[in-house]
């Protein structure tokens, strides 16, 4: 039997939140936390709505975990995202020791690759899931706000 549970199909569930973001004037990032095949968090970015700064996609996914979970640490979860996470939400995730991290689009100016930060050293990173898909509905967001 086919195991439907892949990256793929995790991926399609934060691209679902990075449209609900897209809707409501948010820059579109989505993000869903999964431990053993189940969604135990989804989240996108609110930075608007709520007028904070640190309200990425990311920050809401690891708080709505921990609580959850019961505590800070994420080991054994995989977090997919739309778009690599930022600096911030990088230092986030480290403090969290989040298994895997499982992104679309890569941030080649403001991820946290580009920007010097740092995932826990046991952190699995896979890229470019659904990259296109990712990639595009940030590119409509944009263009619609930038005539």
């Amino acid at each position: 039997m086919e195991n439907i549970f892949t990256d793929e199909y995790f991926m399609k569930k934060a691209l679902q939140e990075a449209e609900a973001a897209f809707e409501r004037g948010e820059i579109p990032v989505g993000a869903v936390i999964v431990v053993d095949n189940r969604v135990i968090a989804r989240s996108h970015n609110l930075t608007e709505m709520l007028n904070d700064v640190t309200a990425h996609a990311e920050m809401q996914a690891i708080t709505a975990s921990a609580n959850f979970l019961g505590g800070k640490y994420l080991k054994g979860c995989t977090l997919y995202v739309t778009l690599e996470p930022c600096q911030m939400c990088a230092g986030a995730l480290y403090w969290s020791q989040i298994s895997k991290i499982v992104y679309g689009a890569a941030d080649e100016h403001r991820g946290y690759r580009s920007m010097g930060g740092k995932l826990h050293p046991k952190t699995e990173v896979v890229t470019g899931v659904m990259e296109n898909e990712c990639s595009d509905l940030m590119k409509d967001f944009f263009k619609k706000r930038r005539p």
